[in-house]
């Protein structure tokens, strides 16, 4: 049966008992709030919709951001036979049953069949599997959801075979506006009671709710259930009342998921761009969002050398110190220690010399030299070394003016090369110097 589901989930959402946010979810494009970049006019995924050509998309994004409600939008307009499952409750033989339908729809009545799959990353691989044929056939339109990063948790064959849609955090105005639209509505929302929400609470609500307009109104819905009316009926929701309704954020966080590898690229980012304000705050929400301190100090002591390196030496120091206390000590007084190594290294000059130049050796091991270790370089311990002429010639710079002279160190194929280049910034500035007073001068 054509949209049964979504049907039935919408004629129950309007009932007064249900919650807020899923009494108000839009029907419509035109209801639909947010998310402009993918459904604003004139967008692809927008055309795809008004046009009823959908093909298979992946929504991914946080939650409360739109993604359920965009593929119930999908159900209403379509003509195709649209199905639901959840991949929390759902499984192979659920997945069999639509694509064999699917096959009839196809077959007799020619009509295409769109298969929305909620939380999508929760199936395993050979259930994915199961939807990649029919998928590439052109059976079933796929529309899956998911929290995660589609490239780290869904089989590569079927992000291949979709369009990937990001649906991002809710801008504050998005959910203002939201909230507004629920304190006027009077059919599915609060408009048939007199509610007073002042400024401040409002600002509240959108801004701690960051960017899940499910929460804001869970928590809108809670106060107005809570909070007393005045003499005139009223119900009077200030910032007091709004902050007991939205305690604390909702950390934006999963340690196996991609918004672990962004707050990590955020930080050690932050770190490379001299601003320990930042580093400070997204090592913060690592360890608050039980982030293991030992990992935190393993980027740390990279940082060190990659992006401090020997502007300042003594940066490496400190990152291995701070990581040696985390094992001594432990949070919560180790986040301490953490705090010491990322100001210091985030005020530090910056130098990348040292991670150029393992590069480009690597670079020139792997393709431009063969290796060979000059004669006058080879071990000339052993007896006999002498007759094969090994370390014969070879100088020994302790035996000449400042401990230094000019010779051949590299392979003869690449014997003038230059590997490291020293910066201007820190104590490399001196190094630069060194060298060119030495090496590249004689």
């Amino acid at each position: 049966m054509q949209n049964s589901f979504f049907d039935l989930a919408y004629e129950k959402t309007t009932e007064k008992n249900a919650p807020l946010a899923s009494r108000l979810r839009p029907t419509s494009l035109k209801e639909f709030v947010g998310q402009q970049h993918i459904v604003g006019k004139g967008k692809m995924l927008t055309r795809l919709i008004s046009a009823d050509r959908l093909t298979s998309v992946i929504f991914y994004g946080p939650p409360g951001t739109g993604k359920t409600t965009l593929a119930q939008i999908i159900a209403n307009q379509t003509k195709a036979d649209f199905h639901v499952l959840n991949a929390v409750t759902s499984g192979k033989k659920d997945i069999e049953e639509v694509i064999k339908k699917a096959k009839d729809n196809i077959g007799i009545y020619e009509r295409k069949t769109i298969l929305f799959i909620d939380e999508i990353h929760r199936f395993n691989k050979a259930q994915q599997d199961a939807l990649l044929p029919s998928v590439e056939r052109g059976d079933i339109i796929l529309i899956g959801a998911t929290t995660e990063n589609p490239y780290f948790e869904i089989n590569p064959a079927l992000v291949s075979r979709s369009t990937i849609f990001e649906f991002k955090r809710l801008e504050e105005k998005d959910i203002r506006q939201i909230i507004v639209h629920a304190l006027k509505n009077k059919e599915n929302g609060l408009g048939y009671m007199k509610i007073v929400l002042s400024d401040d609470a409002m600002a509240h609500l959108c801004r701690v709710a960051a960017g899940d307009v499910r929460k804001a109104l869970n928590a809108l819905e809670l106060a107005v259930m809570t909070a007393d009316k005045n003499d005139q009926g009223e119900i009077i929701i200030d910032l007091e009342v709004a902050q007991e309704c939205i305690q604390t954020k909702a950390l934006q966080y999963d340690k196996k998921g991609d918004n672990h590898y962004d707050t990590i690229s955020a930080f050690i980012k932050s770190i490379r761009g001299s601003d320990p304000d930042a580093a400070l705050f997204w090592m913060a929400k690592m360890l608050d969002a039980g982030e293991d301190p030992k990992f935190i100090a393993r980027r740390i002591v990279i940082s060190a050398s990659e992006d401090i390196g020997n502007a300042e030496p003594e940066a490496i120091q400190v990152a291995v110190a701070a990581a040696r206390a985390v094992e001594m000590i432990g949070l919560p007084e180790a986040r301490i220690n953490l705090a010491q190594a990322v100001t210091f290294l985030a005020s530090c000059p910056k130098s990348n010399a040292s991670i150029a130049g393992i590069e480009a050796a690597s670079d020139a091991v792997r393709h431009l030299s063969d290796g060979k270790v000059p004669d006058h370089l080879k071990d000339s311990h052993y007896q006999g070394s002498s007759d094969l002429g090994h370390g014969t010639g070879y100088l020994y710079p302790h035996q000449y003016p400042q401990h230094y002279v000019k010779q051949q160190y590299l392979p003869s194929d690449i014997a003038d090369t230059v590997f490291y280049h020293p910066s201007e910034n820190g104590k490399e500035k001196a190094i630069k110097q060194y060298l060119k007073d030495t090496k590249y001068s004689q």
